[in-house]
């Protein structure tokens, strides 16, 4: 699962070997830290997220509810503040937008609408 946040981006899958685990994973230094703040984090540059904890499957689904019952922004892109972080945000909306034409232009085709 991907999880875009105002002031993050995280990468969580389950861990391999420990079912009530999750892996946690980063792109950037400070993501997982920004959301877990007691998370160590461990740094492995040999693997495309360079940064990863292992958290209990219920810990990281109570802090993305708390952070679902936090939004206070109406439109997310605005929300995101670092202009860095921005851009690489808003590469990503246009593409799904483009997915979503192109979803909507083949669904007519197929089905005539």
């Amino acid at each position: 699962m991907w999880i875009f946040l105002s002031d993050s981006f995280l990468s969580i899958v389950a861990h391999r070997l420990l079912p009530d685990m999750l892996l946690v994973r980063a792109r950037q230094a400070g993501d997982i830290e920004t959301i877990f703040p007691a998370a160590a984090v461990e740094y492995t540059p040999e693997r495309d997220y360079h940064y990863r904890t292992v958290l209990p499957r219920h810990e990281v689904s109570q802090m993305l509810s708390h952070q679902i019952e936090w939004i206070s922004y109406d439109n997310f892109k605005n929300s995101v503040g670092d202009d860095y972080r921005h851009g690489f945000y808003f590469r990503a909306y246009n593409a799904m937008f483009s997915f979503g034409q192109q979803v909507r232009r083949g669904v007519q085709r197929r089905f005539g609408y």
